[in-house]
């Protein structure tokens, strides 16, 4: 009799002018408590008559969720994952309620994520993937149950489908692949609230998309990385995802396994081909993965040996200046603490010569900013004199001495730090550039701005202690009174500062 009064109410609910009388007889309440019966039938009906008659009332879907109907439509997608109308009726159910923040709190407290994975594997209609797909990207929003579902296993579920998919011109296929796709940036990158990776995720993150590589290789060949479709899922799925991934990957050899399985150069291979059809956005976003994988010294290595620096620095020829940015930056990273990679790039003429008009580039100040920092990040990890020589003879030592001059902090650190390493290594050659650029007054003005940072005037007198080995030079610093603002200096409030003014003016006396 029950059975039969539920399938009457599902039916009745179907008509819209129906569901108020439903409403005002608080049948909805009547029916929840059906939702933990073993019979199936009945199962069926009461979830049909609660979804038609909840449909697009958040108030009262509010309430199904504040008595408890979460837990119950996880275990009917438990306990009867085979049959088809009851995991209908379930999924329905969820897609409907997963827009609601209570909804998503309660499902965080349940195992929802391993049913949605039986789900996308027992799936063999379009339509069925389809809400599967909506509940996902839905949850995928909320950052407990986003970190659930990697967890699970459903990013490595949509790569099976991309795989299986592959190739098809079906229109239908074509939706699914471009859902999946989505759907796994959703979940390896940030929803509303940002990046979530950075302290629980990272690492799932980073083998989750090892592991969809290595399952492409190992289903099609290392030949099919260079496929349509490895470059379809390359610029929807990976560049975005690996725009994330910085330290972590080399903690368990995901960033060696990205080598081996040739993701760096498969990026490249792509950022060639886009460069030379113009496609803006690849161009960044295989740029951003390859900035970001620069970062560990394990990284620089391998990509040094496999010249990618050399594959890097071709690409100058584009024109776009976010590409330019992303380029100069992907450098940048690569140089950072890498002694050989600063003397390839430091003695590529080529390069340099397009830094110092980058340096000039006054219409893109993010373009100059990062071009100045790629410069003295080249001077600041090289060794060698050659080098020296090579961004004098290109006209760069006048950029780097404005940097010392910069509005940000940072950046004039690192001009300092780099002129001061470069004296150190061959001051000789830079003697005249310091001159004409008068580096002197200007290391001057920042030691008597009461503005100027303590690390920078800390960094200045360290700059000023090199330039004294040459006799033009001291000259200058004499002659421009610096010995009586180190004076003052020495009773600055920052210890650093004081102990750096005592050793600058011991040296200016001769000594030490």
């Amino acid at each position: 009799c029950a059975v039969k009064a539920a399938h009457v109410l599902s039916e009745i609910a179907k008509n819209e002018e129906m569901k108020k009388p439903c409403i005002e007889a608080d049948l909805v309440l009547t029916l929840i408590p059906l939702l933990e019966s073993t019979d199936q039938e009945m199962l069926l009906h009461a979830g049909r008559a609660i979804g038609r008659i909840c449909y697009d009332n958040r108030g009262l879907q509010e309430e199904l969720v504040k008595v408890g109907v979460i837990p119950s439509l996880v275990r009917i997608l438990t306990d009867y994952a085979e049959s088809e109308p009851l995991v209908h009726v379930a999924l329905l159910a969820l897609y409907n309620l997963a827009d609601l923040d209570s909804a998503k709190k309660a499902l965080s407290m349940t195992k929802v994520a391993e049913q949605l994975v039986k789900q996308l594997r027992r799936a063999e209609s379009h339509e069925r993937l389809e809400i599967v797909f909506e509940v996902l990207q839905a949850l995928a929003e909320n950052d407990a149950l986003k970190v659930q579902l990697v967890d699970a296993g459903v990013p490595e579920v949509l790569s099976e489908i991309l795989l299986r998919l592959q190739g098809s011109s079906q229109a239908e296929d074509t939706c699914i692949v471009k859902a999946a796709s989505d759907l796994i940036v959703s979940l390896l990158l940030g929803g509303k609230k940002g990046n979530i990776t950075g302290h629980i995720h990272k690492e799932s993150t980073s083998r989750t998309i090892v592991l969809i590589l290595a399952r492409h290789e190992n289903s099609q060949g290392k030949d099919s990385l260079n496929s349509e479709f490895a470059s379809f899922v390359s610029i929807i799925v990976f560049l975005p995802s690996l725009t994330c991934l910085v330290l972590p990957l080399s903690s368990d050899g995901n960033c060696l396994r990205m080598f081996q399985l040739g993701v760096v150069h498969q990026l490249l291979d792509l950022l060639e081909k886009h460069v030379q059809s113009g496609d803006t956005s690849v161009q960044q976003a295989a740029l951003s993965a390859l900035q970001n994988l620069a970062v560990p010294v394990v990284s620089k290595v391998q990509m040094l040996e496999e010249g990618v620096a050399e594959r890097i620095e071709a690409l100058l020829r584009s024109e776009s200046p976010p590409v330019q940015f992303k380029l100069l930056g992907t450098l940048r990273m690569l140089a950072d603490g890498q002694a050989d990679a600063a003397e390839i790039l430091g003695q590529d003429p080529l390069l340099l010569n397009r830094l110092v008009q980058w340096c000039s580039a006054s219409d893109h100040s993010g373009i100059c900013g990062e071009a100045n920092r790629l410069l003295a990040s080249i001077l600041h990890h090289n060794r060698s004199q050659e080098v020296v020589k090579a961004i004098q003879a290109a006209q760069g030592v006048k950029h780097l001495v404005s940097m010392t001059t910069s509005e940000h902090a940072a950046m004039q650190n690192e001009a300092l730090n780099a002129l001061a390493i470069a004296s150190a290594i061959d001051l000789e050659t830079l003697e005249e550039s310091f001159k004409e650029s008068q580096l002197v007054q200007s290391l001057h003005k920042l030691l008597r701005d009461d503005n100027t940072s303590p690390e920078v005037k800390y960094n200045s007198m360290g700059l000023l202690c090199r330039l004294l080995n040459s006799g033009d030079l001291r000259q200058e610093i004499e002659e421009d009174k610096i010995k009586d603002t180190l004076e003052q200096l020495c009773s600055h409030s920052n210890a650093n500062v004081v102990k750096e003014a005592i050793t600058t003016l011991q040296v200016l006396r001769g000594k030490t």
